[in-house]
């Protein structure tokens, strides 16, 4: 089965069509997605920040990966069925944009970071002793930041894209 003809499959499910087309479900959908990220980006961003040792110095990493980490995962979870829940209502027009598989691809690399480097976000006590962060930390840090940064902009751009016009007329013939 093709993406093309999957796409299709997914978009012409019943839910889709009344998601898609609802006046009040796809915008609080979308908003809550967005807020998500919003809030989950700032908790990542705090982290980060702190491994990277230039912000809340009073506070050991331990302290806020462990306070955060629930609250990171709430927020993923939401996000993520929100985002699954836009992507399935409009499979067809993000089938052919290059910024929600980029998104994607972006996501498959978080997830890879979070396997590369769990002995340092799992083992935070660690850190906590050293005098100055050790790079492994602070290379997780820096990454993490650019990939989730880059993953919001992909996002952002993934409504501004437009298909050429013999692109969207082929996927509609198919």
């Amino acid at each position: 089965m093709s993406i093309a003809s999957l796409a299709r499959w997914l978009e012409s499910r019943e839910w889709a069509g009344d998601f898609s087309g609802s006046v009040t479900a796809y915008p609080t959908v979308l908003a809550i997605h967005l807020s998500c990220i919003a809030v989950f980006g700032g908790l990542i961003l705090i982290t980060n920040l702190r491994l990277l040792g230039w912000a809340l110095h009073s506070l050991t990493v331990s302290d806020i990966v462990q306070k955060l980490r629930v609250w990171k995962w709430i927020g993923f979870l939401i996000m993520i069925t929100c985002g699954c829940l836009l992507a399935g209502s409009e499979a067809v027009k993000y089938s052919t944009n290059p910024y929600f598989w980029t998104k994607m691809v972006l996501l498959g690399l978080i997830g890879v970071h979070a396997l590369v480097f769990r002995r340092v976000y799992r083992n935070t006590a660690a850190l906590d002793p050293a005098e100055v962060m050790p790079g492994r930390a602070k290379l997780a840090a820096v990454l993490s930041l650019i990939l989730w940064i880059s993953v919001v902009c992909c996002g952002r751009m993934i409504g501004y894209y437009q298909a050429p016009p013999s692109q969207t007329a082929s996927m509609e013939r198919k």
